[in-house]
């Protein structure tokens, strides 16, 4: 029997994951959306190009959670998207509205889902989703850390004229400004960046990644980035039914691991079938430790502006 996907939000987001997971043949999918038309086309078109591309399974848009019904993930891309100028805090009350009203639905029709929350901001609104379905921790995961290493992956990559495949590095932290590229563990080939790269460039290349999603804003003019999001969440996907156990930066419930409890932070995870299996917990140096416990603290006070909104 297939899995059965669903991904909340019929935007450029969640139409481009949903059309990586059924290239990769994940599972069934149900794409949904508020606007009426809009998922059942997309869904339509996309189901039309299985013939074309070799992938063959069920695939429907709706307005009706309904049709979301025992659903085995679902990814939450829904809520408003960046514009040039804006902070990914500044969509928080909107978002957060909308993440409240999902999160309720899901529980209510797929009460043993694991939940991957895309919506910006994000560790804000992995904690609203948590809140308001009052699953398991281990079955709410945002994703941020998946997309911002592969950007800072691509940029050592272009920097170094080699192979992205060959580039290992993560980063930590809340998706935002505060997020922590974390260079004294990246390599290439197993060879450290240090004795790559200078110092420098080390550090121009942290500052483009922590300003990668406002690069692509400021580009786009009218939206914001939706290929490597949909890309991040489709190989979290993957790691989870196929149980792959892959090691991934995931915004991840923290109780009492790098001394954080009751918050959701980015750190490096192992991801199965049960979600996040386990939180991995790496040693950070004095500079590191600082970078991470200000991540904190803005997370927790976006979290304590959001309390108010979903109660």
């Amino acid at each position: 029997m297939r899995s059965k996907i669903t991904v909340v939000g019929a935007g450029f987001v969640g139409s481009t994951v949903a059309h990586w997971l059924a290239v990769h043949e994940l599972g069934d999918i149900v794409l949904l959306d508020i606007a009426e038309g809009i998922p059942q086309g997309k869904a339509l078109d996309l189901l039309e190009s299985g013939p074309v591309e070799g992938f063959d399974l069920k695939i429907k848009g709706t307005n009706k959670y309904e049709d979301t019904t025992d659903s085995d993930i679902v990814v939450i891309t829904a809520g408003i998207p960046r514009k040039p100028g804006m902070s990914r805090d500044d969509l928080i009350k909107t978002n957060a509205g909308i993440m409240k009203s999902v999160c309720e639905n899901v529980k209510k029709y797929s009460p043993n889902a694991i939940l991957i929350v895309v919506s910006n901001p994000l560790d804000v609104m992995v904690y609203v989703a948590w809140k308001v379905t009052g699953f398991a921790p281990n079955k709410v995961i945002g994703m941020a850390g998946v997309l911002d290493s592969a950007r800072m992956r691509t940029f050592i990559a272009e920097e170094l004229n080699v192979s992205v495949e060959d580039v290992t590095a993560f980063v930590m932290g809340g998706h935002g400004d505060t997020m922590i590229p974390v260079m004294r563990y990246a390599n290439v080939g197993g060879i450290p960046l240090s004795d790559l790269l200078s110092k420098e460039k080390i550090s121009a290349i942290s500052e483009r990644t922590k300003n990668g999603g406002a690069e692509i804003v400021e580009l786009l003019k009218t939206g914001s980035a939706y290929f490597a999001p949909a890309a991040s969440v489709v190989a979290m996907v993957e790691s989870i039914l196929k149980d792959k156990r892959r090691v991934m930066p995931c915004a991840a419930y923290l109780n009492g691991e790098y001394g954080v409890k009751g918050l959701f932070i980015g750190v490096p995870v192992i991801l199965g079938k049960n979600g996040i299996e386990k939180v991995i917990e790496i040693k950070l140096n004095e500079e590191e430790r600082a970078l991470f416990s200000k991540t904190v603290e803005h997370v927790k006070s976006l979290v304590e502006a959001t309390n108010t909104l979903i109660h």
